[in-house]
């Protein structure tokens, strides 16, 4: 039996975030969700099960709204960088989900990384 495309993204997301969590106990995670419309991500807490900041294309201060592309991404991952300096935040590890590391994915985490986050 084939497996389908949700199956197979359920398996990866719960594959690396598992590895995450035993290289990187303790620390902030910076968790990426893309739809086909948006793009948004959290910096959370797992050890009080707290989101410290989000950003996401659906706000409207970005200017993206609607627009889900690599530019979109860019634009939500300095804003993220900016948010996680005013939550006192400046190391975290960055958990892709079962999204692979390529396209808008990268583009966020490029922009994270050139606001001042490091990961």
């Amino acid at each position: 039996m084939a497996n389908s495309k949700r199956t197979l993204f359920l398996k990866r997301r719960l594959r690396v975030r598992n590895k995450l969590r035993k290289v990187n106990a303790g620390r902030i995670r910076l968790s990426v969700h893309r739809s086909n419309k948006n793009i948004s991500v959290q910096l959370i807490d797992d050890v009080q099960g707290l989101t410290l900041a989000s950003a996401s294309s659906l706000e409207k201060d970005l200017g993206v709204v609607g627009k889900n592309n690599a530019e979109a991404a860019a634009k939500v991952g300095a804003a993220i960088a900016e948010r996680a300096k005013k939550a006192g935040v400046e190391e975290c590890y960055f958990d892709r989900g079962g999204f692979l590391f390529h396209g808008k994915v990268k583009a966020l985490a490029d922009a994270a990384r050139n606001g001042g986050l490091k990961f």
